[in-house]
């Protein structure tokens, strides 16, 4: 079968390698001139199915458990593994025990095993949570290694607008955002990050800091930066970062520790995530098209998880007794 695969964000390619590692013929556009310039550019690249279960339905544990497998898979060393840590400042230590009641996975580290884990945060506080079995991962080079083997592998990228002659059997839009308003009930989240640099902070692993109105996550890149993020703010407004989301992100990366106030700010940057009510993905059909949409704030955690379910419906429609027989 001619698969062609609209969209190279983190749903388009890895769909495009689940396929290719299938034997399908695939071939993927993407209308931007590059890969990774969607809202998949601006994710942590938390693989942390526990800690999203906080606020999140039971699919995002079940279906994202086999993330961090599935991409030490795809792409070996790329992966992570050393877990999730979840603190809050002395006053908002309620916020702690109600994430540990709404999540599992866990264990409680006192002031000792937090600075065994993470050296510079010693002192700063007293207990935390650890979610052992998470991982990350970066996202760009996550999605320019996928697109640099599948390039190897002699799949066809084709980049920029407009419609193409070549004949396909199936189409798998993962065009993200740019359907809302055109699939039912999918909207606009907005989502806000930045970038900063120093080298008076270092982390070993993603930092959840808890608060009751801006929980933010900030985890380590290479080069002594790391991401901040993230806003949820409902809107599919794609304009440049709030003044507003800004201070809230810094003084909160201040919160974690005061040498991030003396930080570079590399740059800022803000996505718009696509999400159905209930803030899980879905692959609707439409015809002759499969659409894969609606991933919200886990991309990276859930979208080995739709891939497999597009070639297991791709497998069985290739195996149907009426196209063997055509």
């Amino acid at each position: 079968m001619r698969i062609l695969v609209k969209g190279a964000g983190v749903a388009g390619l890895t769909v495009a390698w689940q396929l290719y590692r299938h034997g399908f013929d695939v071939t993927i556009h993407e209308r931007a001139e590059k890969v990774g310039q969607g809202a998949s550019g601006f994710a942590g690249g938390m693989l942390a199915p526990w800690c999203e279960r906080e606020s999140a339905e039971e699919p995002v544990l079940t279906l994202g458990r086999l993330a961090a497998d599935w991409w030490e898979a795809a792409l070996p060393g790329h992966v992570h593994r050393r877990g999730t840590l979840v603190v809050a400042s002395g006053r908002d230590a309620g916020e702690l025990e109600r994430f540990a009641t709404r999540t599992t996975g866990w264990e409680w580290l006192d002031e000792q095993a937090i600075t065994a884990l993470e050296p510079d945060l010693t002192g700063r506080f007293r207990k935390a949570l650890f979610f052992r079995q998470e991982a990350h991962l970066d996202p760009g080079k996550a999605l320019s290694a996928l697109t640099a083997g599948l390039e190897e592998a002699r799949m066809r990228f084709l980049f920029g607008p407009g419609s193409h002659a070549t004949r396909y059997d199936r189409i798998v839009d993962c065009t993200g955002a740019a359907k809302i308003g055109r699939l039912a009930n999918l909207r606009g989240v907005r989502g806000e990050m930045l970038r900063l640099e120093t080298s008076d902070v270092t982390l070993s692993r993603p930092v959840r800091l808890l608060h009751p109105r801006h929980p933010i996550y900030i985890v380590p890149r290479e080069r002594n930066r790391f991401m901040v993020g993230a806003t949820m703010i409902e809107s599919d407004d794609a304009g440049p970062i709030t003044a507003r989301s800004l201070m809230e992100l810094l003084n909160a990366a201040y919160g974690l520790h005061p040498a991030f106030g003396e930080a570079r700010l590399v740059d800022t940057g803000a996505g718009i995530r696509p999400a159905y009510p209930d803030n899980l993905p879905r692959v609707t059909e439409d015809g002759e098209t499969l659409h894969v949409n609606g991933l919200y704030r886990h991309g990276f955690l859930l979208a080995p998880a739709m891939a497999g379910e597009v070639a297991r419906r791709l497998l069985a429609e290739h195996a149907s007794p009426e196209r063997m027989a055509s």
